[in-house]
């Protein structure tokens, strides 16, 4: 399994291990001992930095499940959402070529975006994973966001505290695709 992301799924400010791509390895190893994680998500990561890296990925990693967490840093960047979308579109593609079932995570942006840029950056997701048929989880911090005690000092990425309950979150989405091998 693979989880490509940015610094949400690479542990930013927090060890590695506590982070909940480690966590979920540690789940798996208990549940489907059939899969292990490679974790190449990337602290500051774009979409378009992801699909630049993405195949070398895929090749060496070979994942039969993709969690693609991207898109984050496009909107806090300002990059156009098009480019973001068209960039998800082809590490969905790419992943799937591979033989890889996709997990495509959505985020959502602080408020300050306003009202039609924050709804239009969330359904990009949605749109994308029905476009492709992926699976989807629509917001990574479901339940979370809003709790600003699980916050690191930035705002922006969760602390130790709140990894179990991120991985809560991305397990209901995962679970469906876990198959025996």
């Amino acid at each position: 399994m693979l989880v490509y992301g940015d610094s949400l799924s690479a542990a930013y400010g927090i060890p590695e291990r506590s982070g909940w791509a480690a966590l979920l390895d540690e789940r798996l190893k208990r549940e489907h001992p059939d899969y292990s994680v490679a974790n190449a998500s990337i602290s500051g990561e774009t979409t378009a930095g992801g699909l630049a890296r993405l195949g070398k990925v895929l090749e060496r990693a070979r994942p039969s499940v993709v969690i693609l967490e991207l898109g984050a840093n496009d909107a806090l960047r300002g990059l156009p959402m098009a480019q973001m979308k068209k960039n998800l579109s082809a590490m969905i593609e790419q992943s799937q070529k591979a033989g890889a079932k996709v997990l495509l995570v959505g985020m959502r942006v602080p408020p300050n975006y306003g009202d039609e840029y924050a709804n239009a950056f969330a359904q990009a997701f949605a749109e994308l994973a029905r476009r492709h048929r992926t699976a989807l989880l629509p917001f990574l911090l479901e339940g979370i966001g809003e709790k600003t005690d699980l916050f690191q000092a930035d705002r922006l990425h969760p602390t130790a505290a709140a990894q179990p309950a991120v991985l809560d979150n991305v397990w209901r989405a995962l679970a469906p695709l876990l198959t025996k091998k």
